[in-house]
């Protein structure tokens, strides 16, 4: 008789918007664990036996928990034997056993909450037991990542251990075809990103509209059987579980954009089109203080009255001639400010003819992605592109409204602690620390502070040669393209061999991760956030002191700094990592403002000795940013909320559009 492991765990009950776990003393972390780490011997019993069982019995066993789940029972009340069961077919099918403080992070994933777990602890695994559990009921079961390679490399890594226990196991890919999606979305297991989960449902939202259908006829049962004899159908059934891997970059950090599906009458495209390439080629005429001032908080601009002056005395196209007043001033502000803070290889780039976002946190490229309020037409008529002004149906969904949709909702990344409280306010989500598996070894070394750019630069370059020369692998965290590739060529300069990972490398970036621990290897990359990809020791380099990280700047939100650091001392390996910053750093001038930058850089030219006396300065730019973020997330959500409640009480879909 297996143990009633809902006795031991606590079963969540949710109770309008609030959760509470029954049975588990709420203070923090560490009570969880300890009321967790009662199962581990219950499940070690179970290995044993399951460990002489055949393939054949491990799948019938496994169908009869599928069958108690769809009879009602509670995944809680099966976790025992489900987890043993996973964690026996991982072993068969991949060769990888779970560790105890993966099946604790499991466990805080089953009940719906945030596991922060260390790179290199296996996050990819640790998420089988989750979703294994959660699909038992024939209802589905998602992981959102953040890009279609790690979507479709877990899936095939994985997928064999939910084969062996009789669930099918689905990927969707940004060039599928609606078949395939639906395809996709049937399986017990679907993985995916979380763009390409929100435009489903927001392509599907369109479609029923068209088709006069309401939600019902697709997001109730899941059936697909009412559509047979039609032409498009519906590819998702009902959000019933999904679990965010790298929960804080796809929770908070993307959750300042939402996705949109754009709408605009066909007429009145041309001009739209010509009122923003208007405004790029005269953006730059205008002067700060002069022609228009930008808050600082916000980063609005807005023109004076000497700048309106200007404005009115352009030379204006034919097409410009119907436009309001006030919507030129809108158009030239929002040229000023693409011209002003979106730089080429920071921001963004060009592919192909296209703008391309470079995400800000993993320094990927995110295709599919546009930047919302007219800034992503804005900058395609800044770089001379095609303006691709939308037309169509509108629809839009926000990041915590697309995940607060599902019934339960899990979460796993490295850097969740510092964001707890927004995690429980949005989300009402706790954030458990998991334990490492061996204890950390990672070493701290002095930050080093420069009053210049140029002085930091050196001073890297420096560091590189001489862990170079040792033997050790250098892994270099640069905040955008064009610093990475501005590193890169210092090092040339110095004769020491380098790879660069950056968005223009995304087709070799697993194979350049995976190399960057060996031995006397030198990677500069940008962001490092959902890389995905462990950076193994080389033989012979844990006797030289591992991994050497060195963080270049801070980014605005100090879990990304974490992230980075986070590379080295993986599993228990030795490591170590350093700041180097310098008072003219971007961190500074975003948190404090220009005049504030400024002055700060004069008193560290003047006082060059001085290093950690201005930590305290970069924290402090660094709280405002985090700050400022924060309030942006605050009133998207609580704008949405609004728009919603009004759609909602005028009878319309809050998802779409009015328009037909």
């Amino acid at each position: 008789m297996i143990p009633c492991v809902e006795r031991i765990l606590g079963v969540p009950i949710l109770e309008g918007s609030k959760a509470k776990m029954i049975g588990i003393p709420l203070r923090g972390s560490a009570g969880y664990l300890d009321r967790w780490r009662k199962v581990l011997p219950l499940l070690e019993q179970q290995e044993a036996e399951l460990a002489a069982e055949s393939d054949e019995a491990l799948r019938k066993r496994s169908l009869s928990l599928r069958f108690r789940a769809k009879s009602g029972e509670r995944v809680e009340k099966l976790a025992t034997e489900g987890f043993a069961l996973v964690r026996e077919a991982a072993k068969r099918s991949t060769g990888m056993r779970h560790f105890d403080v993966q099946m604790l992070g499991g466990t805080a994933l089953m009940h719906g909450m945030i596991a922060e777990m260390d790179t290199g602890e296996g996050k990819t695994l640790t998420a089988t037991l989750p979703l294994y559990m959660q699909a038992l009921s024939g209802k589905g079961a998602h992981l959102a990542t953040v890009n279609d390679y790690l979507a479709a490399r877990d899936a095939e890594t994985m997928g064999p251990v939910y084969e062996r226990l009789g669930l099918s196991v689905g990927v969707i890919q940004t060039a599928d075809t609606p078949d395939a999606r639906r395809q996709a979305y049937a399986c017990d297991i679907t993985y995916g990103t979380a763009k390409e989960f929100g435009f489903d449902f927001l392509r599907d939202r369109l479609l029923l509209r068209r088709m006069g259908r309401s939600e019902a006829d697709f997001l109730g049962e899941g059936s697909t059987e009412r559509w047979d004899d039609s032409g498009d159908k519906p590819v998702q059934r009902r959000p019933n579980f999904v679990l965010v891997d790298e929960a804080d970059s796809i929770l908070i950090d993307e959750a300042r954009t939402p996705l949109i599906i754009g709408s605009l009458g066909e007429k009145a495209r041309e001009q739209v089109v010509a009122t923003y390439q208007w405004g790029a080629e005269y953006a730059r005429l205008f002067g700060e203080d002069e022609h228009f001032e930008q808050e600082q908080d916000t980063k609005k601009v807005e023109l004076t009255t000497a700048g309106r002056q200007l404005l009115r005395s352009l030379p204006q196209p034919e097409l410009l001639r119907s436009v309001g007043l006030i919507d030129l001033y809108l158009y030239m502000e929002r040229a000023i400010k693409v011209e002003r803070d979106f730089i080429y290889e920071r921001q963004y780039v060009v592919v192909e003819g296209e703008i391309v976002i470079v995400d800000e946190f993993t320094g990927r490229l995110a295709e599919g992605r546009k930047w919302r309020d007219g800034i992503h037409q804005a900058i395609e008529a800044k770089e001379g592109v095609e303006v691709t002004v939308p037309t169509g149906q509108a629809a839009r969904i926000t990041i915590q409204d697309l995940f607060m949709r599902y019934k339960k909702i899990g979460g796993m990344t490295g850097t969740a602690m510092s964001a707890a409280r927004e995690f429980r306010k949005t989300y009402k989500m706790r954030v458990v620390r998991i334990p490492t598996n061996r204890p950390a070894r990672r070493e701290k070394i002095a930050h080093r502070i420069f009053g210049t750019s140029d002085q930091k630069w050196a001073a890297i370059v420096e560091d590189i040669r001489v862990q170079h020369d040792a033997g050790r692998p250098v892994l270099v965290g640069t905040r955008s393209i064009d610093k990475s590739e501005h590193l890169a060529e210092l090092l040339n300069q110095s004769s020491i061999n380098h790879q660069v990972l950056n968005a223009h490398e995304v087709e070799r970036e697993a194979a350049i991760v995976e190399l960057a621990g060996q031995s006397a290897k030198v990677t500069v990359a940008t962001n490092m956030a959902g890389r995905g990809t462990d950076i193994k020791l080389g033989e012979g380099v844990a006797d030289l002191g591992g991994l050497h990280v060195i963080c270049t700047e801070l980014h605005d939100s100090a879990r990304i700094d974490r992230q980075l650091i986070g590379r080295c001392g993986r599993q228990g390996d030795p490591g170590s990592f350093c700041q180097y910053l310098s008072l003219d750093d971007d961190i500074i001038r975003n948190g404090l403002g220009v005049k504030a930058a400024e002055k700060s850089t004069d008193v560290g030219k003047a006082k060059a000795g001085m290093t950690e006396g201005f930590w305290a300065l970069f924290r402090k730019a660094q709280r405002k940013v985090e700050r400022r973020h924060f309030r942006d997330r605050a009133v998207l959500l609580h704008h949405e909320k609004e728009r919603k409640k009004v759609q909602r009480e005028m009878g319309q879909d809050p998802y779409l559009d009015t328009a037909e």
